[in-house]
């Protein structure tokens, strides 16, 4: 969850808050007039991601000092990692290659 200030600039401060089924942040004072939009992403219980966004519009100036740029964060995970999954994958061939070695039948002549 983030705010960002229509400077690009991040207003909000620290990690969320959830309590039930609310989310909270805290923010900076804000700064410069003008639209402001709050951006969340979160995992459902079912494991669905739902992200979205909303505007406010700020039409007094604050004295605020911003954060740091909101392009400048770390991109958020995307999703499930693929890791596990090709460890996994590597994990079946391996095996299935040494059952078929173990299973070929002995050459009595050796």
């Amino acid at each position: 969850m983030t705010v960002v200030g229509p400077d690009g600039n991040l207003w909000s401060a620290g990690e969320p808050h959830l309590q039930g089924a609310i989310i909270s942040l805290d923010v900076l004072p804000l700064g410069p007039a003008g639209t402001y939009t709050v951006n969340y992403r979160v995992t459902s219980a079912d494991g669905h991601v739902v992200s979205g966004s909303w505007p406010f519009h700020l039409s007094v100036a604050g004295t605020g000092t911003p954060g740091p740029s909101a392009a400048a964060g770390s991109p958020a995970p995307q999703g499930i990692p693929m890791w596990p999954f090709l460890a996994a994958a590597i994990a079946m061939i391996g095996g299935g290659a040494w059952w078929g070695v173990r299973r070929q039948p002995k050459d009595p002549d050796s």
